[in-house]
């Protein structure tokens, strides 16, 4: 395995929805490839794996998420609810069952917001450090 990959810093300004979450995370983990990380939490998974981007090969990573405040307020809950009706609004595509009790949750407070999954998603990763600043 290669070294801990250097200077790994998502820059939290840069985020205000979804779209803007992948395209910082392609910016910070994926600059060499020719291909674009999707937006799904599945596709994240994927790639903090290890097995493309600056990720390929390395043991561990410590990824700083810089202004990770605003990104929280940015994919909060309104976001998220947003996020949860357009899965709902897609029956063809995304099982409602899921996607409506997980926006129940989030109604009742209890349920994570779009940022709390992405940490989840991290920290699913115990190689990879993320550290909120």
């Amino acid at each position: 395995m290669s070294p801990q990959p250097a200077g790994l810093r998502i820059d939290g300004a840069r985020i205000h929805d979804i779209p803007s979450l992948y395209a910082e995370l392609d910016r910070v983990l994926m600059p060499d490839e020719d291909w674009t990380l999707g937006e799904s939490l599945d596709a994240l998974d994927d790639l903090l794996y290890g097995g493309f981007g600056v990720l390929a090969g390395s043991a561990s990573a410590r990824i700083f998420w810089d202004d990770s405040e605003r990104s929280r307020q940015a994919l909060g809950v309104p976001l998220t609810r947003s996020y949860y009706a357009a899965k709902l609004a897609r029956p063809d595509v995304f099982a409602a069952g899921p996607a409506r009790a997980a926006l129940e949750r989030l109604e009742r407070g209890t349920g994570k917001t779009y940022f709390e999954l992405v940490v989840q998603v991290f920290a699913g990763h115990p190689e990879i450090e993320l550290v909120l600043a």
